[in-house]
């Protein structure tokens, strides 16, 4: 199967395969060094764009590079991420035509409460994020308990004392 990586109408570069895939191929493994968690937490702080992949264990990272780097991320993808073993291929959810563009959902999970991860896919169904379902319902918890704490401490405040820091 021949794979091009040129300009993407979603972000970028993206990864376009040059004869229709079937349903089912592992189309790409996303390689790269295996790093500990506590590794690359910190990696890419100062750069917009990491490639970093946990794998089914948390505390292990692919610092990615290669071709399926490039893979794109769509709340509707025609592909999806898999771990067999010890490595992630990227897997065709449907047949693929020649010259689409492969594109997975991320499914980020650990950003920071108000980071934001916009998604600019277009699908009908686009989240606005790049971030799972479950984690912009854990980030809005963890925002409005931030809120619910911050409106709790003004009320204990009122009254000229103050708190202790």
């Amino acid at each position: 199967m021949a794979l091009i990586v040129k300009s993407s109408s979603l972000h970028g570069a993206g990864v376009y395969t040059t004869a229709p895939v079937r349903k089912g191929t592992r189309v790409l493994e996303y390689t790269g060094p295996r790093l500990k968690k506590e590794d690359s937490d910190g990696l890419y702080a100062d750069s917009e764009v990491t490639y970093l992949f946990t794998m089914d264990d948390p505390n292990v990272v692919i610092d990615g590079f290669g071709m399926a780097a490039f893979v794109n991320h769509s709340c509707n993808p025609n592909c999806e991420s898999d771990q067999f073993g010890d490595e992630i291929w990227i897997v065709a959810l449907r047949d693929i035509e020649a010259d689409e563009e492969l594109t997975y959902d991320y499914c980020l999970w650990d950003g920071e409460p108000g980071d934001e991860a916009p998604c600019y896919c277009g699908a009908k169904n686009c989240r606005g994020t790049m971030y799972s379902e479950e984690e912009v319902a854990r980030q809005k918890k963890a925002l409005r308990q931030k809120a619910a704490r911050a409106k709790s401490g003004k009320r204990k405040n009122k009254g000229g004392k103050k708190r202790a820091a």
